[in-house]
C-alpha cells in the first residue's frame, strides 16, 4: 500500500495528524498541496485573504520540501485533476488527510472520483475533540457558553488554584466594556512587508478575471509560522497589559486598538490555541498582567472559539439554512462599497474591511451584524458576505457566529437573546456618531439615525416571538410605553429606507 498524504489550505501545521503519523517515513511519503482557481470563484472573496492562504501554502510546501518531505504543488483551475494525475504518478493506494472543519468541503472530498482510499486523521487542531464536545452537550438541557467555558477552564487548568478560578471569579466582562476616552494611545502593530513569494501570489490573483473583493495592494499579514509567532509574542508583550478595558471600544482610524490580530493565523493553522492560551497565561504570571485583561483574552480562545467551533460540528447541515425571524431583505450595495452608505458607523467599519480584511468582535457584533439584524437582511446573505470579506472567514466559524450570535437565526440555540442596539451602544462605544449626517438621538425625523428606527421596528415586528425570551421582556416593557403614532413613524422610516435604493 502507498500512502500519499493531501495537505489542505488551512491546515499548515507541521504537527496536524496526517504528517505527524507518517513523520518517520516522510522520505517515502508522497504530499500534495493544491491552489485550486475554482475554489477562489465560489465566492467575492477578499483579495487578501487569498494572498494569505496560498501565500503560506507555498511557504509551507517550502518548508515541508526543507524538512525532506517529498512535495508536489499544484496551481490547477480544480483539485480533481492534478489529484488524479498525482495519484497514479505514485501510484497511490491511500490518501492520507487531516478532516477539514468545513462540512461543504468534507462532503466535497468524499465525492471526488479517485482511484484510491480515502483516510480522514482526526483533525488535531482544536482543543476539544468533536466527540468530546458531543458528550458534553448531549448532557445539558442548555448549550451555554460560560458553561463550556468554565469546563474548560477545569478541564485544561487554565488560570486555575486546585479547584477555583484564579482572582476567585470566573469572568471579569464588566471590566471590559469600557468605551474609549480622548487621545487613546494605541500600540503599534507588527505588520510584515511582502517577500518575494507573497509579491508573485499577488500578481497572480491580480491576472485572474475571477469576482473578487477589497484591497490587495495593502497587504502586510504574516504568512509564515514564524511570522505569525511574532505576532503573538508582540501582542503578548504591547498589547495584552491594556487589551481588557478597551476590547469593545471604537474609534475611527484605529483599526487594531489592543486586539491580538491572531485569528487568521490559527485558523489556517499556523498557530495553535494552547500555545497561545500558555502565553497569555505565563504572562499574567511573571508579569503580574492585569486578571481582566488576560481572562478576557483567554476567554476568546478557549471559550468562544472552542464553543463555536463544537456548535458547528454538534448542529447538522441545516443550521446553515436557519431563519427564525424569516428576514429576506437582500444585502445592499454599500456592503461591498463602503463609502457609498451615509451611516458613518457602517462607514467606517465597511472601509476598514475593504482595506484590510479585518474588523473586532464589536464592529462585527454591534454594528455590521446589528444593522443587518434589526434592518431585517436575510441571515443567508450576510453570512455570505462575511465569508467573502473576512480574512480568518470560514465556514465552521462564519455559521455559528453570524447565523447564531449575530442573527438569531438558530432561535436561540446559542444566545440567550439577540445582539439588537439602537444608536445609543454604537454613541457610547465609539466615536462614530459624532461625524454623521444622522442625528444619534432622533428616531422619527428624516434626520433620524436608521438604527433608532430599526431597531424599535424590528422589536415591534418580533415582540410575540420575543416574549419567548426572558431577557428581552424588559425591552418589551419599553415597547409598550412607546406612543402608537411614534412607532408607526418608526415602521414607515424603516419602510421607507428599504424603498430608497440611495442608502
Amino acid at each position: 500500500m502507498t500512502i500519499g498524504i493531501w495537505i489542505l489550505g488551512d491546515r499548515l501545521d507541521h504537527n496536524q495528524a496526517s504528517l505527524v503519523t507518517y513523520q518517520d517515513r516522510k522520505h517515502q511519503i508522497p504530499v500534495i498541496l493544491i491552489e485550486s482557481l475554482n475554489y477562489a470563484r465560489q465566492r467575492p472573496y477578499h483579495q487578501q485573504k487569498l494572498v494569505l492562504i496560498w501565500s503560506a501554502m507555498r511557504h509551507f510546501a517550502a518548508d515541508l520540501k526543507a524538512d525532506n518531505w517529498l512535495v508536489s504543488y499544484e496551481i490547477a483551475e480544480d483539485f480533481i485533476e492534478p489529484l488524479q494525475r498525482w495519484i497514479k504518478d505514485n501510484q497511490i493506494s491511500e490518501l492520507v488527510i487531516t478532516q477539514p472543519c468545513d462540512r461543504p468541503f468534507y462532503n466535497y472530498i468524499q465525492s471526488l472520483d479517485l482511484a484510491c482510499q480515502i483516510n480522514f486523521l482526526p483533525d488535531n487542531h482544536f482543543l476539544w475533540s468533536r466527540e468530546e464536545f458531543a458528550t458534553w452537550a448531549k448532557s445539558r438541557k442548555q448549550l451555554l457558553m460560560e458553561d463550556f467555558y468554565r469546563q474548560g477552564r477545569k478541564k485544561f487548568n487554565i488560570l486555575m488554584e486546585k479547584d477555583k478560578p484564579v482572582g476567585g471569579k470566573w469572568n471579569y466582562d464588566k471590566q471590559n466594556r469600557k468605551p474609549p476616552k480622548k487621545n487613546l494611545s494605541t500600540p503599534q502593530r507588527l505588520w510584515f512587508k511582502p517577500d518575494d513569494i507573497t509579491q508573485e501570489v499577488i500578481q497572480h490573483i491580480e491576472k485572474q478575471d475571477f469576482p473578487k473583493y477589497g484591497d490587495i495592494k495593502s497587504f502586510n499579514w504574516g504568512v509564515t509560522r514564524e511570522q505569525a509567532k511574532q505576532v503573538l509574542e508582540h501582542f503578548i508583550t504591547e498589547c495584552l497589559p491594556n487589551f481588557g478595558t478597551y476590547q469593545d471600544a471604537m474609534v475611527t482610524g484605529e483599526y487594531t486598538m489592543w486586539h491580538s490580530l491572531i485569528s487568521p493565523y490559527l485558523n489556517i493553522g499556523l498557530l495553535h490555541p494552547m500555545e497561545v492560551i500558555k502565553a497569555a497565561e505565563t504572562a499574567y504570571y511573571q508579569n503580574d498582567l492585569p486578571i481582566n485583561s488576560v481572562e478576557g483574552f483567554i476567554r476568546q480562545v478557549l471559550g468562544w472559539r472552542e464553543y463555536m467551533h463544537g456548535i458547528y460540528q454538534y448542529s447538522d447541515a441545516e443550521y446553515s439554512n436557519s431563519n427564525w425571524f424569516d428576514h429576506n431583505h437582500p444585502l445592499p450595495d454599500f456592503f461591498w462599497d463602503g463609502k457609498t452608505t451615509q451611516m458613518n458607523c457602517l462607514k467606517q467599519c465597511l472601509t476598514q474591511v475593504e482595506n484590510t480584511g479585518y474588523a473586532h468582535h464589536i464592529q462585527r457584533l454591534m454594528v455590521l451584524n446589528n444593522f443587518a439584524l434589526i434592518s431585517g437582511i436575510n441571515p443567508q446573505e450576510i453570512e455570505n458576505w462575511f465569508h467573502s470579506a473576512f480574512i480568518d472567514a470560514y465556514d465552521w466559524v462564519m455559521q455559528t457566529n453570524v447565523l447564531g450570535m449575530g442573527q438569531f437565526a438558530d432561535g436561540g440555540m446559542l444566545a440567550s437573546k439577540p445582539y439588537a442596539a439602537s444608536a445609543n451602544y454604537i454613541n457610547k462605544m465609539s466615536d462614530y456618531c459624532s461625524n454623521c449626517i444622522y442625528d444619534k438621538s432622533d428616531r422619527t425625523t428624516e434626520k433620524a439615525c436608521p438604527f433608532n428606527y430599526f431597531y424599535w421596528d424590528f422589536i415591534s415586528r418580533h415582540q410575540d416571538k420575543l416574549k419567548s425570551l426572558g431577557r428581552m421582556n424588559l425591552i418589551l416593557g419599553n415597547l409598550k410605553r412607546i406612543p402608537e403614532t411614534e412607532l408607526k413613524q418608526m415602521n414607515s422610516l424603516a419602510q421607507k429606507w428599504w424603498n430608497n435604493s440611495n442608502h
